[in-house]
């Protein structure tokens, strides 16, 4: 079985959108109502680029989750945080996607310089709770009745990481501006380490 974490590319909208698709019209983990199109993932992925990561975890060509970073908030001092969103195939859970693809994320997130990785989580969700715990994330606070979806209001719980310690010592780094960098960073992840499969450029 060939297996890889890669960056991902717009050519890639269409499976991340199998996968979210459901996600969006069938639970509560994300509060999105209408799916997005793959045109509108294809342009999310490379928005995201420019300034984040955007990885996806495959296996014999297939997709099996992604991962991305975004802005925390818009305002000038929020911007050593980063938000973090992992979305797993529904038929690949408890298979390690989420872990692996955060193990390859969490070093190019320190590199960028970013000071705390947050995460939002819809819930109950006892899963993503777990595998963001087990990874070091703490909880930090829920947003109560801060969505309505499916009929009920709906928490949000966050998590935080911390990336660094101290004041920042520059402004963090776009991604784009790091591409070669990142993609060494990417090899090193578990899952590439132990694969012979090699890892394809985003370009």
């Amino acid at each position: 079985m060939a297996r890889q974490i890669r960056v991902a590319t717009p050519a890639d909208a269409g499976q991340i959108q199998a996968i979210y698709a459901p996600i969006v019209r069938d639970t509560t983990i994300s509060f999105e109502d209408e799916p997005p199109t793959t045109e509108e993932i294809a342009g999310r992925i490379a928005g995201t680029l420019s300034t984040h990561p955007y990885l996806v975890y495959e296996e014999d060509g297939r997709v099996m989750g992604y991962i991305y970073g975004s802005v925390f908030r818009a305002r000038a001092a929020y911007r050593w945080s980063v938000e973090t969103t992992v979305y797993i195939d529904g038929r690949t859970y408890r298979r390690g996607v989420g872990r692996a693809l955060y193990e390859a994320l969490l070093p190019i997130l320190r590199r960028q310089g970013f000071h705390s990785a947050f995460a939002g989580i819809a819930l109950p969700n006892a899963g993503s709770v777990g595998l963001h715990e087990a990874l070091g994330f703490r909880p930090v606070g829920v947003y109560q009745d801060v969505g309505f979806k499916h009929g009920q209001w709906r928490d949000v719980g966050w998590w935080r990481l911390g990336l660094s310690e101290g004041p920042p010592a520059a402004e963090p780094l776009p991604f784009a501006a790091m591409a070669d960098e990142m993609e060494a960073l990417i090899r090193l992840s578990p899952v590439n380490a132990d694969s012979s499969s090699v890892v394809q450029s985003s370009a």
